[in-house]
């Protein structure tokens, strides 16, 4: 049963859990944490919180529950036709909030190392697509909204995965092949086959980040990232004190794809060269071995984050947020609050017992 409200949220005056103000400058930044000593902007552990930007807004998640924070277009902007995707809405905050459930805490063989990452990412497959449901519905008049049959979702999701396999893992062997006898060598054949994969990967994402309309979803998805390394900094949550983090965050999904299209090209270096059709079901069929080793990649990174070799291997997938994020206002900032701050008020992260922490896999 979701809940749902209004957050009318200053831009200034938003705390965690009621925590005292940080010491700001005259331009109203953090300066000291209070003792004197500079305020360390780095992540001090890893949460288990994650999200993912929706239109106008943010989806936020936790361990026993999600939510969603959307700022509304005005009854001005509705009613003049004003509103636009791409445009920014100027009204209120509405946020929902949903428990969440997963077959990680119910099934323990679920819980095994690659396969939860195959799991957890199928489930937050699902949530997304609800959130960006919930986020579409609120930038409408409210005689317009509808909820979308799960058979529509079910189908976006069996079609989007298979258009992501043709495009990173069919077309890149498919090309390769095309020079197979020339290459004359299994270990050519899949290094090849690896910078061809990378290199769609890349440029798709290239022309992604150039899609106009694209760009305030970019900046909802700094925003995300920003609020969450600063509620993992265990610094105050407020618009002012999340703008000085980074855009970038080592659990995101962006680098996850990154680290995927790379675990690939090992994934299928032992399996040489077979007849083509043998190629070809390699390639669908050790996705999800793929996925779920780049998974456990990912979470030991952000566990691990301030350790230096850990920094260096995962500087790729960091530069390559810099693609797929965009520095957010102070608006935008106080969205993505709300959001963490409505799963905040219905659990402690940092003070969850390891039981509830069984099966809990989140990707920021």
């Amino acid at each position: 049963m979701a809940s749902r409200f209004l957050a009318g949220v200053p831009t200034t005056a938003v705390k965690l859990n009621g925590a005292p103000a940080v010491p700001a400058d005259e331009a109203g930044a953090p300066t000291a944490a209070g003792d004197g000593s500079e305020i360390d902007l780095n992540a001090q552990r890893d949460a288990p919180v994650g999200g993912q930007a929706v239109i106008e807004g943010v989806m936020m998640r936790g361990v026993f529950n999600w939510a969603v924070a959307v700022r509304k277009p005005t009854a001005e902007q509705l009613s003049e036709g004003e509103h636009s995707p791409g445009e920014a809405a100027q009204g209120e905050i509405e946020v929902s909030v949903f428990p969440l459930t997963s077959a990680l805490k119910r099934h323990r063989a679920l819980r095994l190392p690659i396969i939860r990452g195959v799991v957890a990412l199928g489930g937050s497959l699902m949530v997304g697509l609800r959130a960006l449901e919930i986020s579409a519905n609120a930038q409408m008049p409210p005689e317009e909204e509808q909820e979308i049959p799960r058979g529509v979702w079910a189908g976006t999701v069996v079609v989007s995965l298979a258009l992501a396999i043709i495009l990173f893992f069919l077309i890149p062997v498919g090309l390769t092949s095309l020079i197979k006898q020339q290459l004359g060598s299994s270990v050519l054949f899949w290094l090849v086959e690896g910078f061809v994969r990378t290199g769609i990967f890349l440029g798709y994402m290239l022309l992604l980040s150039r899609v106009g309309s694209l760009r305030r979803v970019f900046e909802y998805h700094g925003a995300e990232h920003k609020t969450i390394s600063c509620f993992e900094a265990g610094v105050p949550l407020t618009p002012v004190n999340c703008k000085r983090f980074s855009r970038l965050h080592p659990r995101c999904g962006t680098s996850f794809l990154l680290v995927v299209m790379i675990v690939a090209i090992f994934v299928f270096a032992p399996i040489g060269l077979p007849a083509w059709y043998w190629l070809l079901a390699t390639r669908v069929l050790g996705v999800p071995v793929i996925a779920g080793i780049s998974f456990e990649l990912i979470k030991f990174a952000g566990r691990n984050r301030r350790k230096r070799w850990v920094q260096a291997v995962m500087w790729p997938g960091l530069k390559l947020q810099l693609l797929t994020t965009r520095e957010p206002d102070l608006d935008q900032l106080a969205v993505a609050i709300a959001g963490l701050e409505a799963v905040l008020a219905l659990e402690t992260p940092g003070e969850l017992s390891a039981a509830d922490l069984v099966g809990v896999e989140v990707v920021a």
